[in-house]
């Protein structure tokens, strides 16, 4: 019987630090093959556009490198500070650029759909999400926090598909699922 194989990219967003980790899949199998995280600052003297920019190009690079077939992106939702909103949103968009204009399908979830999969508690900590991401992939350390959110939204993704991939071979579904995990979007 054959497993099917996918190479998946994770990204956990953010204007200073957008975390990405990357996984193999093969069945129910879960390899590590990278993980990091793009960094812009205010203080390097970058305006806001130039650090969007550094967003969309780190991700492309990181596209170029790790070739995957399947990309995934957090969520976020920020409602404490309108300001800090607005600038997660116009990140997270930078982000979902570059990964469609490297033809990349995209998969969202929210953090409470990450910490489900990942830790079973949708109230996990970084803490917690770092360990369950360690072992999931039997990493030697810990990850770094953005980056385990991103492995780990990769992992969830992993589950996710593999689950409607069952349910299709059951009954098939339309080949566009929207919002088939619970507010989750797959394109």
């Amino acid at each position: 019987m054959k497993t099917s194989s996918m190479r998946i990219l994770g990204i956990d967003p953010g204007l200073q630090c957008t975390g990405f980790g990357v996984i193999d899949t093969e069945g129910a199998a879960l390899h590590y093959v990278a993980s990091g995280t793009i960094q812009t600052s205010p203080k390097d003297g970058a305006l806001l556009p130039e650090r969007l920019k550094i967003l969309f190009d780190g991700i492309t690079e990181v596209v170029a490198r790790y070739q995957p077939e399947m990309s995934v992106c957090e969520i976020v939702f920020v409602n404490v500070n309108p300001q800090a909103t607005l600038l997660l949103g116009q990140a997270r968009g930078a982000c979902l650029t570059a990964l469609v204009a490297n033809r990349l399908p995209v998969a969202e979830y929210t953090a409470l759909q990450l910490k489900k999969a990942v830790a079973g508690n949708g109230k996990a900590g970084k803490p917690q999400m770092q360990e369950m991401v360690r072992r999931l992939l039997q990493l030697p350390g810990l990850p770094g926090k953005d980056a385990a959110d991103a492995l780990g939204l990769a992992i969830t993704h992993a589950q996710v598909s593999r689950t409607l991939s069952a349910i299709n071979k059951v009954s098939p579904q339309q080949a566009r699922t929207h919002a088939a995990y619970k507010a989750g979007r797959v394109y």
